[in-house]
């Protein structure tokens, strides 16, 4: 079988665009605390137009809610454990958000 480099060129291209594809989704990180009942820090920041993973570090022995209407996500964290809550592509903005458990306790992520 005999192949051109015609045939090697497209299949390069499209292997590359696949590869810009999968970056360009690849999530953002943040990561944020809970200690006291108080988010630390209040505002995390990430960047607009990818996947968001905000990793919540809960110190305190109580678990908590992560929570927000406009991120449409919630997830309970137990007492001095991790969790992770996965977030769509945002626009550029402020998304609040609070635990559940404890409302007081607020925050804000703040997208660029």
């Amino acid at each position: 079988m005999k192949v051109n480099i015609a045939q090697y060129i497209v299949a390069a291209s499209i292997l590359v665009a696949a590869c810009f594809s999968a970056n360009a989704q690849q999530a953002a990180s943040v990561s944020i605390t809970v200690k006291n009942h108080r988010f630390q820090p209040a505002e995390i920041h990430a960047p607009a137009g990818v996947p968001i993973e905000i990793r919540v570090k809960n110190l305190d022995p109580a678990p908590m809610e992560f929570e927000s209407v406009r991120l449409r996500v919630e997830k309970v964290v137990p007492g001095n454990s991790e969790g992770v809550v996965r977030v769509r592509p945002l626009e550029p903005g402020r998304y609040n958000f609070f635990d559940d458990f404890h409302q007081e306790t607020t925050g804000v992520l703040v997208v660029r």
